[in-house]
């Protein structure tokens, strides 16, 4: 939506300048091309003569380099192995606290092959020991290192991240060997079931940020690790929203090898296995898919799930652009202010302008004479831009913030969220931001919540554990929509799961449910995020799939198999 703006660059390589003679060199695939510095005839050039190697590493030099580095890691020598990087100062620190704060020895790294002939990346696998005070365990994992050339001299080295010591560890993380200051937890489900990442690798972040929150608070006895320390989100240079939240950090703690495993206390979850279950089968199925399950009654949240379960938790802590699923919001605020009214006529126009930019429909389609119930259905975006000159800036920020509590950072669901964000804004992104484009971000959380407050008719929270735990209080919204409006949503939403965008993936749910779908346009990307929030009796859904095209195609499927 809006004005989608691509930019070009075309790169042009220019010979090189020799005493005023321009001089090309060819290399064949998989050589090392090499360009002529200086030649003693004057112009400022160097006059030594030698030559200095550009392009892509060979993978005779991706191999040398990658197994010079990993020898010289695995003999402990430091300074050697940090040489042989392009960040030595980075390199030698993390390679001396891997032996002094994760207390790590007896290192084996066998290199593997490049995945591709041509790459420069080589997947290693180490087997070390670890010990503490006494007691000692084996520990084996995979990483993988990146080989470069340094333009200044042509050298090939090894481009240097914390991942190369360990593929948990991001700028500013840790690792370290120790007493845990947490103990660990034994987290079950609403039934007493118990929940693992093993068995459900989707709740694999999920549950190290509950021990992080509610480990000493379960009644375990804390053992002996090796964890990944995270660093905080000030010091780790985060931005958005993750940096806003109170938790200081964006992702938990992770424990990697238990010397002594402790005693975990028992966490009581509202999850439902027999619906996490589902949902992993569900987002496994397709790259980039996320959903969220939650109970709109008392908003309790029943799953949580992503295809990329070890990734960031983009279910919960994703900061997306929600496409028309905004409009639910955005019908709420319509209808309370009587611009719209569900069997009212209401434009649908092929296009319309707002603040200079230009909106249209999918596929340009108008609807003449039609209702608002229509334009709903078939998710108009031209309906709701229409109403935009009637609108002050921040009128859809109040509403998603007063009535649905999103936007507000006061969600304390048990784990770091994102809470949503509807920012005030003007003009075109004001108009964008009504069909959820412009600078409105959502994850499947936030969308389940919206479907769920329209079903019960108010705000309730979601939450992991229930606040009894820790007393902690739940966000409350400042006031709840009437009565009217609510039936009104729920007409609209039923509607559009019987006969509009997203009938399909509701064919044969009955009366008590309804839908909005959602296709978020991301520059860049061929194909959009295609979004779906819907409701059936007392269990609300969200999901996104991220580049996967029309909400009701993408995203429709995964929602109904929740609400089945």
């Amino acid at each position: 939506m809006g004005n989608r703006r691509r930019a070009t660059e075309r790169k042009k390589v220019h010979p090189g300048v020799l005493g005023g003679a321009a001089v090309a060199i060819v290399c064949g695939v998989g050589v090392a091309a090499y360009a002529v510095v200086g030649d003693g005839a004057g112009g400022g050039g160097k006059s030594d003569g030698k030559s200095v190697a550009t392009g892509p590493p060979t993978a005779a030099e991706v191999r040398t380099t990658a197994r010079a580095f990993l020898a010289a890691w695995e003999k402990g020598d430091v300074a050697a192995a940090a040489a042989l990087t392009d960040d030595r100062k980075q390199a030698r620190a993390a390679l001396t606290a891997y032996a002094e704060e994760a207390r790590i020895a007896k290192v084996r790294l066998t290199p593997g092959k490049p995945a591709a002939r041509k790459s420069a990346k080589v997947p290693f696998k180490a087997a070390t020991t670890v010990s503490y005070e006494g007691k000692t365990k084996p520990y084996a994992y995979e990483s993988a290192l990146t080989v470069v050339r340094r333009a200044a001299d042509g050298r090939t080295l090894v481009s240097w991240s914390p991942s190369v010591v360990h593929p948990e560890l991001r700028p500013g993380d840790r690792l370290v060997t120790g007493e845990a200051g947490t103990p660990p937890i034994k987290a079950v489900d609403r039934d007493g079931g118990a929940l693992t990442a093993a068995k459900y690798p989707s709740l694999g972040t999920v549950l190290d940020g509950l021990r992080e929150k509610y480990g000493k608070k379960a009644g375990g006895k804390a053992g002996v690790e090796l964890r990944v320390v995270r660093a905080d989100a000030k010091s780790a240079g985060a931005k958005g929203p993750s940096a806003k939240k109170s938790d200081p950090k964006d992702t938990p703690d992770k424990t990697l090898l238990a010397l002594s495993p402790g005693t975990p206390g028992t966490l009581k979850t509202t999850i439902s296995a027999r619906t996490q279950a589902k949902a992993e089968k569900e987002t496994a199925k397709r790259k980039r898919a996320s959903v969220v399950v939650v109970k709109p009654s008392t908003g309790e949240i029943l799953a949580v799930a992503n295809s990329e379960p070890t990734g960031f938790n983009t279910a919960l802590q994703g900061s997306l652009a929600p496409g028309s699923t905004m409009k639910v919001i955005t019908a709420s605020m319509l209808l309370e202010k009587n611009l719209a009214g569900v069997d009212k006529k209401h434009p649908c126009p092929k296009y319309e302008t707002y603040g200079g930019w230009k909106f249209q429909n999918d596929n340009k389609f108008q609807i003449k004479g039609g209702t608002f119930r229509a334009s709903f259905a078939r998710s108009c975006n031209t309906a709701f831009i229409t109403q935009a000159k009637k609108l002050r800036n921040d009128d859809l920020t109040k509403q998603a913030q007063d009535v649905f509590g999103l936007g507000r950072d006061n969600w304390s669901i048990g784990v770091a969220s994102f809470d949503g964000a509807v920012p005030v804004q003007s003009h075109a992104q004001m108009a964008a931001s009504l069909i959820g484009q412009g600078g409105v971000r959502m994850n499947p959380l936030n969308m389940a919540s919206v479907a769920a407050t329209v079903k019960s008719g108010t705000f309730r929270q979601p939450y992991l554990v229930s606040p009894d735990l820790d007393d902690r209080a739940l966000a409350k919204a400042p006031r709840k929509m009437s009565g009217k409006t609510a039936s009104a949503l729920r007409d609209l939403m039923h509607y559009t799961g019987v006969a509009g965008t997203a009938a399909k993936p509701m064919a044969g749910l009955g009366s008590d449910s309804g839908a909005k779908t959602g296709s978020a346009e991301v520059d860049g990307q061929k194909k959009p995020n295609g979004w779906f929030t819907a409701y059936r009796g007392d269990v609300a859904a969200a999901a996104v799939v991220q580049a996967g095209g029309h909400g009701g195609e993408a995203a429709g499927p995964v929602v109904r198999a929740m609400l089945r």
